[in-house]
């Protein structure tokens, strides 16, 4: 970490919000007027949408993350944590991954901590639960997956295989119905290649507390979704709610009552629980409260965006709904971030900072290979498309969202060998342990002790 005399424009977070508006800023700022420092426990940001597609094994674990480092090149990318913010002195304590925390002052600031996994206190989950929200998650998803059928393939005791088998989704909104899916979609073609193991031997269910799966591409194609999900055999249940899963005993408020390995859970996101020692105003909800600027309420150097900010929709609002918020999305999380870059430099250089207005434009959403939904806004026309169509939808609109060319062509790269090559289905969840086996060889091995009788006679001689 370099010291400076310049002002410093703290990122706290390498998400969407942080690594664009990083890029934004450091685009259009003049040589040597401040130093912008990123800080994030991990040194990649992670293309979110792609994470269901990752765990299907149709896009490279590689080409789903963002080095910041190489995206970055004239920031300063600290790996770790900012856990305080001292707002009367403008100091961030930063808890590196090893060794002691330290204090880095800063000039201007940027709160891009992004969401977690929403959970409730169910009892097993904690132990049980498999969430989405990394890339690590969603490769670990795969293996496990691929595990089970590997497991059911051999075993003899049916009890272990139904369990195997038996596949369980908590969540069915973009990330839950994606995820099922496109996990759907894999399973179905890995069970080719086993003799023991069949598509009709599998149980797939996709459990929501909502009356609709898809919420945000309307109730007409989340129907659709849904429909086209059962019609591939995953039993969906509607208005009920996980009450208990210990030791993989899964128990729904309608009373079904299922063994599984395997329960994903994507029910929903939260703010990041850290900002609550940031001493910033929050919202009901727990998210920064914003001005439509994407300053922070009651402040002139700090600054919010994407899923832990909670901004006025001035598009929405200007069409009559005077209380609507902006979505946590990546639509908005992109658009967001260039508007907070250039009002971070409009406020180091003392202009006036621009509002923050976008209209919703739509949403696409991926369930397999050729299989989608996709509603496109244009103007006060919305334009619904299903099926094979609005799978071309999704991925070439998310492909030319992702950041960097580099990234972009290596995503389009992996689809475009998945045309002609057939998809990967080899479990690598000894990957989690890589040491074990080699622990195993070089280990000690134990003292033999001598049989008792042996033992005995030598004492009688002695």
């Amino acid at each position: 970490m370099s010291t400076t005399e310049r002002p410093r424009i703290l990122v706290v977070g390498g998400g969407y919000v942080g690594l664009y508006a990083a890029r934004r800023i450091l685009k259009k700022m003049r040589y040597g007027e401040a130093t912008v420092t990123v800080v994030d426990p991990r040194s990649y940001m992670t293309y979110q949408p792609f994470l269901p597609e990752a765990a299907a094994g149709n896009i490279s674990p590689r080409h789903v993350v963002v080095p910041l480092r190489r995206v970055l090149p004239k920031a300063e990318v600290l790996t770790g944590r900012v856990t305080t913010i001292d707002q009367d002195r403008k100091v961030a304590t930063i808890s590196p991954l090893v060794g002691e925390a330290y204090e880095l002052p800063f000039d201007y600031l940027v709160v891009a901590l992004g969401a977690v996994s929403r959970t409730f206190p169910i009892p097993g989950l904690a132990e049980q639960g498999i969430g989405m929200k990394g890339i690590e998650e969603a490769i670990g998803l795969r293996n496990h997956v691929l595990e089970q059928l590997d497991k059911a393939d051999s075993t003899t005791d049916e009890d272990i295989r139904r369990k195997a088998l038996t596949f369980v989704f908590v969540g069915g909104g973009f990330a839950g119905a994606e995820t099922i899916g496109e996990v759907e979609d894999m399973a179905r073609d890995a069970a080719k290649y086993y003799k023991n193991v069949s598509r009709e031997d599998m149980r797939f269910i996709l459990v929501d507390a909502a009356d609709k799966i898809l919420p945000e591409v309307g109730p007409k194609l989340g129907k659709y979704g849904k429909e086209h999900l059962e019609g591939r055999g995953v039993e969906v249940y509607l208005s009920t709610s996980m009450d208990s899963c210990v030791d993989g005993h899964v128990v729904l408020k309608n009373g079904l009552e299922v063994d599984s390995n395997t329960i994903v859970w994507t029910a929903g996101v939260k703010p990041n629980p850290v900002l609550s020692r940031y001493g910033l105003p929050l919202g009901p909800r727990g998210h920064v409260d914003c001005a439509p600027t994407l300053q922070v309420q009651g402040t002139d150097y700090i600054w919010a965006a994407g899923d832990n900010a909670q901004v006025p929709d001035l598009a929405a609002r200007k069409a009559g709904n005077e209380n609507a918020w902006c979505p946590p999305n990546a639509q908005h999380a992109l658009r967001q971030a260039r508007v907070l870059g250039d009002n971070v430099l409009s406020g180091m250089r003392g202009f006036p900072q621009k509002g923050y207005a976008h209209a919703n434009k739509g949403a696409v959403a991926g369930l397999g290979l050729h299989k989608g939904v996709a509603m496109i806004v244009m103007g006060k026309m919305k334009i619904k498309l299903k099926g094979r169509l609005a799978w071309y939808m999704h991925r070439g609109y998310h492909g030319l969202a992702m950041p960097t060319w580099n990234r972009k062509i290596r995503v389009f790269a992996d689809w475009t060998l998945g045309m002609f090559l057939k998809r990967e289905v080899v479990s690598l969840g000894a990957i989690e342990t890589p040491r074990e086996e080699f622990y195993e060889a070089a280990k000690p091995a134990p003292v033999a002790s001598a049989p008792k009788e042996k033992t005995e006679q030598k004492a009688k001689a002695s």
